[in-house]
């Protein structure tokens, strides 16, 4: 036993009991696992040096005390964590990638490595990426560029900033290994990527057992995540449980994409297997920041269609569950799954509205019967506002910053590189939309970071300057500072609170 665990560390490798629940399916010489995982080696790699451990996330599942050596035995070498999984697990699933079916993908560079509970008492993956090959590398080599995991830093720690509702990077170790990849100058740097996440379960795993027909698996996965992610469906029982589990993914769903629109981000890949049951984002490849709205800003150079560009989001997600309500088609009745579905556009408005009033820092009171009180917004003002913006080439973060906490940020405003903006009669509509409003915590504007004159922002050409710095002369001071500046941001806002 690691002696140097917190009080804090509690094992829970909940995804065993679907193994020892489960009977090999069709192959008598189906691994142990099948048919939701295969146990795996991790790769060997050559060096390991620290880049990147994250206390914070370390902290919640009770193991900031692991001194740099265990931490590397841990997150390199993939030794057990103790009382934890006996080896990594590749889960199985399938998906659409840009719409089209894809049966021969799972987890191809990554794995599940632990399961713990944090001091919310959540059941916590601990998954990786850039970990080796499994049963689902096709051709690849199983590893991640140590650009990559750099870039998946600061998209996780922006994003937890700006209050979106992500996984965490735990961990990134560079590894010694030369990889050549088509978008990146080759040889690049490789590293291997630990990250925190609240569930492990895409959609693409219930397509898969879809796809198998296995409906006793398919119904034994339901019943796990019911009773590990939302215990308060238990009650619920027969195909009652299966509408009262996809409302909830619904919700989520909603939710996230509301949030992303909310931090001017664009995920990217927004493909059925890189959407999960809790509404957590998670898995970030070519990522971007918006400078300014444009519903047509794509983040990925081969999303040639704008699929997943910025404005399109809500219909990405709201197409992928319907994808995921066709594998409960098997459980359950199709019209009351459709039924459910078609809530989707109004619960995704809904949500808008509430993530861009989160962003601003503003929530709206009225009075009914001489008392005040608050509540979700009859206003519309997410998409004037994003309309406003997009036709002005209006800054995004810029604008979120400037009007944290509505007119309460007057002085602000007034000092702000858009004042002449905000005191264009266009404006006047948008100015009187946000009179309902008052700030959510007034004291926040107080903050040092409201005394600057500009945002901490996360623009395509800052990642690669930063980048830049690493990649030629292996300086680090400048990646140091952004972080530094995105957790004053953070406390700043205080989304995690």
């Amino acid at each position: 036993m690691v002696k140097t665990l917190s009080s804090d560390y509690c094992p829970a490798p909940r995804i065993l009991e679907l193994a020892r629940e489960t009977p090999d399916y069709k192959d008598a010489s189906a691994p142990k696992g099948a048919p939701f995982y295969d146990p795996v080696e991790p790769a060997d790699f050559p060096k390991a040096i620290i880049r990147y451990r994250n206390q914070k996330a370390a902290t919640s599942i009770g193991l900031n005390n692991i001194s740099d050596a265990e931490w590397v035995s841990f997150f390199k070498g993939f030794n057990p964590l103790p009382d934890n999984l006996p080896n990594p697990l590749a889960i199985r699933y399938h998906g659409h990638q840009f719409r089209h079916y894809n049966p021969d993908i799972g987890d191809g560079r990554g794995f599940l490595y632990a399961q713990v509970k944090d001091n919310k008492g959540r059941l916590l993956d601990l998954g990786t990426k850039g970990s080796g090959q499994t049963p689902y590398s096709r051709s690849g080599d199983g590893r991640l560029t140590l650009k990559g995991g750099f870039r998946e830093i600061l998209a996780t720690e922006m994003l937890e900033a700006l209050g979106v509702n992500t996984s965490k990077t735990l961990s990134i170790i560079e590894t010694g290994e030369e990889l050549y990849r088509s978008d990146e100058p080759s040889p690049a740097r490789s590293c291997v990527m630990v990250r925190l996440s609240h569930s492990h379960i895409r959609f693409g795993m219930f397509q898969r057992l879809a796809h198998e027909r296995n409906t006793a698996a398919l119904d034994q996965l339901l019943d796990y995540c019911i009773k590990y992610y939302f215990p308060d469906l238990t009650p619920l029982e027969g195909e009652d449980r299966v509408y009262g589990f996809f409302e909830r993914v619904i919700r989520n769903t909603a939710d996230l994409a509301a949030q992303w629109m909310a931090a001017g981000f664009v995920h990217g890949v927004l493909n059925t297997d890189n959407m999960n049951i809790t509404g957590e984002s998670f898995d970030y490849g070519p990522w971007r920041f918006i400078p300014t709205p444009d519903p047509n800003f794509t983040a990925a150079y081969f999303d040639q269609t704008g699929l997943y560009a910025y404005g399109r989001q809500g219909e990405a997600a709201g197409w992928n569950l319907a994808q995921l309500g066709g594998t409960l088609t098997l459980l359950s009745d199709p019209e009351k799954l459709t039924q459910l579905l078609q809530h989707f556009p109004a619960l995704f408005n809904q949500a808008l509205e509430n993530n861009f009033l989160r962003r601003l820092g503003l929530k709206q009171t009225e009075t009914k019967d001489g008392e005040t009180i608050s509540g979700e917004t009859s206003h519309k003002i997410a998409m004037p506002l994003l309309q406003f913006m997009a036709a002005h080439n209006v800054p995004f973060e810029q604008f979120m910053f400037d009007w944290y906490g509505g007119h309460a940020s007057k002085t602000r405003q007034t000092h702000s590189p858009l004042a002449a903006i905000y005191g264009n009669d266009a404006f006047l509509p948008i100015k009187q939309s946000l009179e309902p409003f008052e700030p959510i915590a007034p004291n926040r504007l107080d903050h040092p970071y409201f005394g600057q004159k500009t945002p901490c922002t996360m623009l395509i050409d800052e990642v690669e300057d930063l980048w830049a710095a690493i990649a030629t002369g292996d300086d680090w001071q400048p990646f140091t500072e952004k972080l530094n500046d995105i957790k004053m941001m953070g406390e700043a806002y205080g989304f995690s609170e």
